[in-house]
């Protein structure tokens, strides 16, 4: 979250309306709405399509109406189970010239993550989650072109001033470092990405989606069980509820059989309720989350668990 305000704060906004999905991440959607309200920005919010997922049709419309600062994607969003079609939304953005966003925090890990191929100026990951770094790590990617043009407001590891001979010093993504940092953190960040690449990013997704399939296979033969999953293509992240049980109350019943699970929001339904969140009732579900040191015997307790 602090990356992904850091490099988004920086850019420069010389027109006026901001483009964002409905599965935007809650503090992403208030930094936004802090730099609207500092710059005079409108921010515009996407449909979903009948799968769920953000509409690039939608997205194409506002983007030939013009005037368009930035388009803002959560990649997975932290509910349903979805992979936005970032890749699409990334070729239009690079097509009308505008700068795209993608926070991969939930994909970064569990599949691969091409940026050229993503078609994104930017894109924010955690260390933690799927990645399996250590907690208070990211990873900031900035499109050299748009690099050039950033302006963040803390200059720590890289000054403004000129050399003797009056020239600028090149852009760097370390403009956006501070020098006090934790080096272990960014050491154990360097060696889960490392862990990562050794293990391949196509074989863990291909585990990962073989787990998540069966287990929404199997959820959805428990009768009292509704799946909440959308979207064409689907990832690890698998979201439930139970007839009769709130989530806060499967997370702890599920808990005393020693199976860990945690509860998400899953995004509104209204663009009012991105833009303000907490307004309204929001549907709290149980996620569960496998990586591909998960077995189909744990999954298989889940099951007996539930019934």
């Amino acid at each position: 979250s602090s990356g992904w305000a850091l490099v988004v704060a920086a850019l420069p906004f010389a027109t006026s309306r901001v483009l964002l999905s409905r599965m935007e991440y809650v503090n992403n959607v208030l930094v936004l709405r802090h730099l609207a309200w500092r710059h005079g920005l409108q921010l515009v919010v996407l449909d979903n399509d009948s799968h769920g997922q953000v509409d690039v049709e939608h997205l194409q419309r506002e983007l030939d109406r013009g005037d368009i600062a930035l388009v803002a994607l959560t990649h997975v969003p932290m509910g349903e189970g979805m992979v936005n079609p970032a890749a699409e939304v990334g070729k239009r953005c690079r097509a009308a010239g505008v700068a795209f966003v993608l926070d991969a925090c939930q994909s970064v890990g569990q599949m691969p993550l091409d940026v050229d191929a993503l078609g994104c100026d930017v894109l924010v990951g955690t260390g933690r989650k799927f990645l399996r770094g250590p907690r208070g790590t990211a990873l900031v990617h900035v499109r050299e072109t748009l690099l050039e043009r950033l302006e963040p407001a803390l200059r720590d590891r890289q000054p403004t001033m000129r050399s003797p001979g009056g020239r600028e010093p090149k852009a760097q993504a370390r403009l956006l470092e501070s020098w006090e940092t934790s080096i272990a953190g960014r050491l154990g960040l360097g060696r889960a990405v490392d862990y990562a690449l050794e293990l391949g990013l196509e074989p863990i997704r291909d585990r990962v989606r073989t787990l998540a399939d069966t287990m929404r296979s199997r959820l959805a033969s428990v009768p009292s069980v509704h799946l909440h999953d959308r979207g064409l293509i689907k990832c690890g992240i698998v979201t439930f509820s139970v007839q009769g049980r709130t989530a806060e109350q499967v997370k702890a019943c599920l808990a005393g059989h020693r199976i860990n699970v945690s509860i998400a929001a899953l995004p509104p339904s209204t663009a009012d309720a991105v833009l303000w969140p907490g307004i309204g009732k929001q549907t709290i579900v149980v996620r569960a989350s496998v990586h591909y040191y998960n077995t189909d015997s744990e999954i298989d307790r889940l099951i007996h668990a539930l019934h």
